[in-house]
């Protein structure tokens, strides 16, 4: 029979299978990968107004998507992977990371058919973020209404 090991040894186990992480080295990799990824679209945005003669707006919709598009073709290389566990939060907080949430399980249970495959699980990160938004835009606009009312 297995003896069960004692809070003191369970403990000095647990600090040895813990990783240890630098908080600063954590917060200069983020601001290195979430500042790539900011340039990007600010070159993009610049090459739509200088080169192609683009409004801002219209720039601003192609930064959107060809930087989603670059998330969801990195994602499916399994590439952008190695970027969110090198940059962290400087990954994931864009939108290239929201596209990085939707892609992922949709490329990873399509195996599993269209409908129960990336029909089901195509939002189980991005669904509550979706939700969540929505809903608090639209308690917004009712903020906005009520206070706009009183105002006038």
């Amino acid at each position: 029979m297995r003896k069960e090991p004692t809070i003191n040894e369970y403990n000095q186990y647990v600090e040895t299978v813990t990783p240890v992480y630098s908080c600063f080295l954590n917060c200069v990799r983020a601001f290195l990968i979430g500042g790539a990824i900011c340039t990007l679209g600010q070159a993009i945005f610049q090459i739509g107004i200088n080169k192609f003669s683009l409004s801002e707006e219209d720039a601003s919709a192609y930064v959107t998507l060809i930087l989603v598009f670059l998330s969801v073709l990195l994602t499916s290389f399994n590439l952008y992977f190695p970027l969110v566990k090198y940059g962290g939060a400087g990954a994931l907080v864009p939108v290239t990371g929201f596209a990085n949430s939707v892609a992922a399980p949709a490329i990873e249970y399509q195996k599993e058919g269209q409908v129960f495959g990336i029909g089901v699980k195509i939002f189980t990160i991005a669904g509550p973020v979706i939700l969540y938004g929505v809903f608090t835009s639209f308690l917004m606009g009712i903020g906005y209404m009520i206070i706009n009312g009183w105002m006038k």
